[in-house]
């Protein structure tokens, strides 16, 4: 396994751009930096092996080294502690991070079963969150619209911890004929009028959640489209809840009907 040491080596600028968000195009597909134990585990489980791994010199583990006894040789490499750091998005590195290969802009169909539509949700956080819980429900799919956050950032997949493999995820998809051509009940929270108490109505088992903006909320061309809206009971004064919130409310919510 190849020792790498200097700042000034080309590997090494290679994959601290990426750590830092710097897109990398190859061909139709996209090179992205995954850090961590967990993450770099469920990519070999669910997609195979990565471009590069890449090691910190000096830093052992039953995981680090179960980790690498599945990788050939000729794609790992180690750096020392100083450039391990610089390239870290985490506050404790764990001391490996893989540069792996993600598909661009592959054409979405619609969900036969239950999917989330995200609409221009900006905050990189609440985008993960909402993959990961989409995942513990069972959603089948979660789409974006355009303006909403890169599913591919270091914050999105630092806070949906190995979603991102375990359920379809579709960028830059038009919500209005993501909705039009799947041909399920729209289901969209709601401050407005004509809306029904999520926990006092009877949710289809099959739907399209919509979800939107942190502060502008769904578009007022995917609200219309809506076969419920619905809100969630609040205390007096309380104004509106985080989105990511909400969906694994309204998610868990439908799934507590349908359980059996």
């Amino acid at each position: 396994m190849r020792l790498i040491e200097s700042k000034d080596n080309a590997l090494f600028k290679r994959v601290q751009r990426l750590a830092h968000d710097k897109r990398e195009l190859d061909g139709g597909d996209q090179l992205i930096w995954l850090e961590g134990i967990h993450l770099c585990q469920m990519w070999l489980e669910r997609r195979g092996l990565p471009e590069l791994a890449v090691f910190e010199m000096d830093r052992h583990s039953d995981e680090l080294l179960e980790l690498a006894r599945f990788l050939p040789g000729h794609l790992s490499v180690t750096f020392n502690a100083t450039l391990m750091n610089a390239v870290s998005q985490v506050g404790q590195g764990q001391g490996v991070g893989f540069i792996v290969r993600v598909p661009r802009g592959q054409a979405w169909t619609a969900p036969a079963g239950s999917a989330v539509l995200l609409d221009q949700v900006q905050d990189p956080g609440n985008v993960g969150t909402v993959l990961r819980t989409a995942v513990a429900v069972g959603m089948e799919a979660v789409y974006l619209t355009p303006g909403c956050a890169s599913v591919w950032s270091q914050k999105v997949l630092r806070s949906a911890q190995g979603a991102h493999f375990s359920i379809q995820i579709h960028e830059q998809v038009e919500g209005l004929e993501l909705l039009e051509k799947a041909g399920l009940p729209v289901l969209v929270t709601s401050l407005g009028p004509d809306t029904q108490d999520l926990y006092e109505s009877a949710l289809p088992a099959h739907a399209i959640w919509v979800f939107g903006n942190e502060g502008q909320g769904v578009s007022p061309a995917l609200l219309a489209k809506a076969s419920q809206r619905l809100f969630i009971p609040q205390a007096p004064g309380v104004e509106s809840l985080n989105v990511a919130i909400a969906t694994a409310l309204c998610l868990y919510e439908q799934r507590r009907q349908h359980r059996k």
